[in-house]
């Protein structure tokens, strides 16, 4: 496709674009289609802050703190231009530059990713808790020379080194604190003209399976999210609170907390996750009513959910890895809710495959979201979904795009009413003696026992078999971890499903190892044990 005249000063991100011929193939004709068609300038911060603003009252919440404070959508937006005015003023930032974000999760952080739209550069949100080496990866891959940084997440950022990167601090005393510098500046700033399809975000994929990759998306992209799975699925009410886990360097956590609550008028508690007390606590006290979190959080906050009144949520929604059938069932006899499963990837920015309500059927993950098509693909049985995947200049982009479609490496079935069924991640098929295993489905088996926590299932290879099935397992507080256990265990998986699905080696583990965004590693598990730390 043609792209629009871009406002880009600076013309790295759509230089490094894929070749058009390996991009997926953006449909706006199909019939019923979801997905607006959105004008050929657009500023997708203006859009969600500034619009909403003008269609609903500067004077609604929008963004709430741990401490309680609340912002006014008149508040953000005076933060979000001040911001704005130092960033191009003070900073020489110009459109098209890239600009690493890194912070726990504030209304701080969601202004400065605004302010950076606003001004016409491309937001590049990482995650507090990466490294020095992954820091500088990144920044090597976008060639990004601005930063904002949280004071509390500045020791790795400048412990990287990386060259000709300037970082700024927010949140500390300095004389030069963004905060300070920006705090008298003009509260309007007119948002730079972008084009619909200039660069707005570089997500960086979360390290699940290694190198990871820069997802480029458009300002029309942030948008879409929230007109497409937000809209028709979600369908938040501007009296809404939002809240969940997921950092804003996670794709599933930056539309969730912030571009669905602000497009819909809603407001949103921005504050780090603390475990799931800590969450539950947060839920009755700002009367959450739409959480976003994983099935492992789901699970966790099963236990204490008693001691909490979470009778003000109304929408539950889980996404990051996939959610079993038992833990579905669990949560809606605990609260009445039925949880809106997902599937959503750092390269599509969100869910598009999900179900709400009586569509909803437990164990599967939903239909194509209004506005993406979705089919299983022979003869390996990825799934292909369409609708907006980029790389940044990654030759990868070949693998994972084919005849306009997306290829997301996972593994599916279609059931005759349509919905998409997960069996598991392609790379985690296990075959054994020529049977092909779900690693998710043992998982799910073993998770009916009333002793375990959480498992992972992979394959080890064998000589005789190829490969073995191994459980990683994670057991409640007494449980012993001795041979009685991996016996009794063994013996309740072969009545759950066929004899040959059983693990033939379980371990025993104090935790599982997880990206910071929650996502489980299977390939450290693979690695053996001295790639997996114990602590």
């Amino acid at each position: 496709m043609e792209l629009m005249p871009s406002a880009h000063t600076d013309t790295f991100p759509r230089d490094h674009l894929p070749p058009p011929a390996q991009w997926p193939e953006l449909r706006f004709d199909l019939a019923g289609s979801a997905v607006p068609r959105y004008p050929a300038r657009l500023n997708c911060a203006a859009e969600l802050l500034d619009a909403t603003a003008r269609r609903l009252g500067p004077g609604r919440p929008a963004v709430l703190d741990g401490a309680g404070d609340v912002w006014s959508y008149g508040d953000l937006k005076g933060h979000v231009d001040r911001i704005a005015h130092t960033l191009t003023e003070d900073l020489g930032v110009v459109p098209g530059n890239r600009v690493l974000l890194r912070g726990p999760t504030t209304p701080w952080l969601a202004a400065c990713w605004l302010a950076v739209l606003k001004a016409g550069a491309v937001a590049v949100t990482v995650l507090a808790a990466q490294r020095p080496h992954e820091l500088a990866t990144v920044c090597g891959l976008a060639r990004i020379r601005h930063a904002l940084c949280d004071t509390r997440s500045a020791d790795d950022l400048i412990a990287a080194a990386i060259p000709h990167l300037r970082i700024t601090l927010y949140g500390g005393d300095a004389p030069d604190d963004l905060l300070r510098r920006s705090a008298n500046k003009p509260a309007s700033y007119a948002a730079v003209d972008t084009s619909a399809d200039d660069v707005a975000l570089i997500a960086f994929t979360s390290g699940t399976t290694g190198r990871p990759k820069g997802c480029v998306h458009f300002h029309r992209d942030v948008l879409a999210i929230a007109d497409t799975f937000s809209t028709h699925v979600l369908r938040p009410h501007p009296d809404d609170v939002f809240a969940g886990s997921p950092p804003l360097g996670f794709t599933y956590g930056l539309g969730g907390l912030v571009v669905f609550p602000l497009r819909a008028g809603a407001s949103t508690l921005l504050t780090d996750w603390g475990g799931p007390e800590r969450l539950l606590a947060d839920i009755r006290r700002h009367s959450v009513s739409v959480l976003f979190t994983a099935p492992t959080a789901y699970r966790a906050m099963l236990g204490p959910l008693g001691s909490y009144d979470v009778s003000s949520l109304r929408r539950c929604v889980s996404a990051g890895e996939h959610l079993p059938a038992a833990l579905w069932h669990d949560w809606r006899r605990a609260t009445g809710l039925r949880i809106i499963n997902g599937i959503g990837a750092t390269e599509m920015l969100h869910i598009f495959i999900s179900a709400a309500d009586d569509l909803i059927r437990p164990g599967t993950t939903g239909l194509p979201v209004p506005g993406y098509e979705a089919r299983v693909v022979a003869p390996d049985g990825t799934n292909a979904v369409s609708y907006t995947h980029r790389y940044l200049a990654d030759e990868r982009q070949r693998d994972y795009v084919r005849d306009g479609w997306n290829l997301t490496g996972d593994t599916y079935i279609r059931d005759p009413d349509g919905h998409f069924r997960y069996v598991a991640r392609a790379d985690d098929m296990i075959i054994s003696a020529g049977y092909n295993i779900a690693g998710p489905e043992v998982e799910e088996a073993l998770l009916r026992h009333p002793d375990v926590l959480e498992v992972a299932v992979v394959g080890r290879p064998d000589e005789e078999r190829g490969q073995v099935v191994v459980a990683h397992v994670v057991l409640r507080a007494g449980v012993p971890r001795g041979p009685e256990t991996v016996r009794e265990l063994r013996e309740f998986t072969k009545k759950e499903i066929v004899p040959y699905k059983c693990p033939r080696e379980i371990e025993f583990h104090d935790a599982l190892p997880r990206t910071p965004t929650g996502k489980l590693q299977r390939f450290r598990l693979r690695a053996g044990p001295l790639q997996f730390p114990r602590d």
